[in-house]
């Protein structure tokens, strides 16, 4: 059982952490004091004893919160960025662990490190060459997402089911690859769809939401306090976590090739019931 001092002090370290390092304030100040909220250093950054000031500031967040994901392009590029890049991070962390109980380094002679070097260079290459295509997004986005997750999903269930560490470092560097190739093109799509002041605030919630999501996969699939699985359950769960992120995309995309095709049927109707009769 843990001690009664234990969470207390885990939140009077965050509060501490927060309060001296204001890691919002680089954004969040210029933000403000921008052309569209027009407030000045003083009225920012002063003391109001009634806490009016800050009920203000949060307001204004939550309104442009609310119309910057009211954008469904931008919603489900989001929703991808925060899922996705959850699975990602869990991955690259334990990857290592996952080679290490195939192929034990004390015993073998290893190539981890230049699998990571391979494995950026083909990324950044993959994120170099996308610019070159074009591919009308707003009406592919969905199925692009879903069949990418899928590639990430298999090749994450490979690097779990065929202990073999050749298969699993290829696997490793499709897997890496293919994720950034998407993380620039739904870098791209966001940024298109806002104006630049609110890069920080869209961003900095997709993130955080990704770390959020993050923690508590590790909480629940690795740490003991949770189900404490060995590292082989624990890729299977990743690649099934990908499996499902295409499985929601791909409803996603016939949900609105359903909606487009009723929207475009709609509109054929006017112009039948114009057509004179013989």
């Amino acid at each position: 059982m843990s001690e009664p001092w234990l969470y207390p002090t885990i939140l009077l370290c965050i509060y501490g952490f927060f309060c001296s390092h204001r890691p919002l304030e680089p954004f969040l100040i210029p933000f403000l004091m921008g052309p569209d909220k027009n407030l000045t250093e003083t009225e920012t950054l002063k003391d109001n004893p009634s806490s009016s000031g800050l009920l203000e500031v949060f307001k204004m967040l939550w309104s442009d919160f609310l119309q910057c994901y009211s954008s469904s392009t931008l919603l489900a590029w989001s929703v991808w960025w925060a899922l996705s890049t959850c699975g990602y991070l869990q991955v690259i962390n334990y990857a290592q662990a996952l080679w290490e109980k195939i192929l034990p380094s004390n015993e073998f002679e290893i190539y981890n490190g230049y699998v990571e070097t391979i494995s950026t260079l083909l990324g950044a290459f993959a994120a170099f060459v996308v610019s070159f295509v074009k591919v009308p997004w707003a009406v592919w986005g969905e199925f692009a997402l879903c069949i990418f997750s899928v590639v990430i999903a298999v090749c994450v269930y490979l690097m779990d089911t065929i202990r073999n560490i050749w298969v699993c470092y290829t696997s490793y560097m499709l897997f890496r690859a293919t994720y950034m190739l998407l993380i620039t093109i739904a870098t791209y799509q966001i940024a298109a769809n806002l104006s630049m002041k609110r890069y920080a605030l869209v961003f900095g919630v997709n993130t955080f939401i990704a770390l959020l999501l993050q923690t508590l996969l590790t909480v629940i699939v690795v740490d003991s306090a949770g189900l404490g699985l060995d590292i082989f359950l624990q890729f299977l769960i990743y690649a099934s976590y990908f499996a499902v992120i295409a499985v929601v995309f791909f409803i996603a995309w016939l949900y609105k090739l359903l909606k487009r095709r009723g929207a475009e049927g709609q509109s054929e109707l006017p112009s039948r019931e114009n057509i004179p009769k013989s």
